[in-house]
């Protein structure tokens, strides 16, 4: 086989790998805003939920948390006389959310308490409430200060998709090793993957600049 009848395969598991990066990003950002408003919370129960999630799931390897997820909760859902088997995209999609989340959540939080002192002051003149001060100001001022910083989440996010194939899921990897596995062409096969996550990174890093700089003018008209 030459290297063109390798991009048939490896076609179909960069789409597999796309799918399952863009729905673990968007998730893995609505754990971010959770977990880190959660850890900014007024309420013991929520605060230390959150910092409790957070640290977990930092100081965790993802693979681990990949594993437990997919081998170890249905086990532990027969013990409870529960069906806990999840398929092999959502077990993936759910870890590497979860993940980012984590990381992004201490994101979430610095922005936020970053945004001046004064300007919580001018809110609570305002008789302002704390949620309408979160929503209305801190969160608007803090969204620009978290954008290169999601970026490079969802980039290494992109990059991490890769330990799905080892529950099964055909994303790129696994694809390629099969290609690998078949054909014994290391160098090519290898080339190959290397630049294609190369070249989606790229892409990612590229639409991820783009709305950081339609999120700085969006700040800039004062909305």
């Amino acid at each position: 086989m030459d290297w063109l009848s390798y991009l048939n395969p490896l076609m179909e598991g960069a789409w597999v790998t796309i799918r399952l990066a863009l729905y673990s990003t968007l998730l893995g950002a609505v754990f971010s805003f959770l977990f880190g408003i959660g850890r900014l919370s007024r309420s013991l129960p929520c605060r230390w939920t959150s910092i409790a999630l957070i640290e977990v799931f930092r100081g965790t390897s993802l693979l681990v948390q990949l594993f437990w997820l997919f081998f170890a909760l249905p086990v532990l859902g027969q013990a409870l006389g529960m069906d806990l088997r999840l398929p092999p995209v959502v077990a993936g999609t759910l870890a590497l959310s979860l993940n980012i989340g984590a990381y992004g959540a201490e994101v979430v939080r610095g922005a936020i308490q970053a945004v001046p002192r004064s300007q919580h002051e001018a809110a609570k003149a305002l008789d302002f409430t704390p949620r309408q001060t979160m929503w209305r100001i801190a969160i608007p001022q803090a969204i620009p200060e978290m954008m290169p910083s999601f970026c490079n989440l969802a980039v290494q996010n992109l990059k991490d998709t890769a330990l799905v194939s080892l529950i099964g899921l055909g994303d790129l990897a696994f694809q390629a090793e099969r290609v690998r596995n078949f054909t014994q062409d290391s160098v090519g096969v290898y080339t190959l993957l290397l630049l294609m996550y190369f070249g989606m990174a790229l892409v990612l890093a590229g639409l991820m600049r783009l709305l950081e700089t339609h999120v700085g003018r969006w700040r800039a008209r004062g909305v």
